[in-house]
């Protein structure tokens, strides 16, 4: 975890060949999960947010072997400690 916007940046790119300026989120965990950074490219601007645990540890949120990413949705019940056992997302109207 001692990597900041270049390091992170700079392992988006070459370790998951995307674009680190794409406005998407990367979350990084260290081995413990007990902290967690997420790199996130604005117009002017890397932003990086960091957040250390003081007890306990994140939970990844369960994703299938293909899949890379993960809903925002899940990134923020991840961050607040909430995990879900089972969640069925209904149908909205739409006009």
């Amino acid at each position: 975890m001692r990597k900041s916007f270049n390091g992170l940046s700079g392992l988006v790119r070459n370790e998951l060949g995307r674009e680190p300026t794409s406005g998407d989120v990367f979350v990084f965990l260290n081995r413990n999960r007990t902290h967690l950074k997420l790199l996130h490219w604005e117009r002017g601007g890397f932003v990086l947010y960091y957040k250390r645990l003081e007890r306990g540890s994140f939970t990844p949120p369960a994703i299938k072997e293909s899949q890379t990413s993960f809903t925002w949705p899940q990134l923020v019940l991840m961050i607040e400690g909430i995990t879900v056992e089972k969640s069925v997302q209904k149908l909205r109207y739409s006009r």
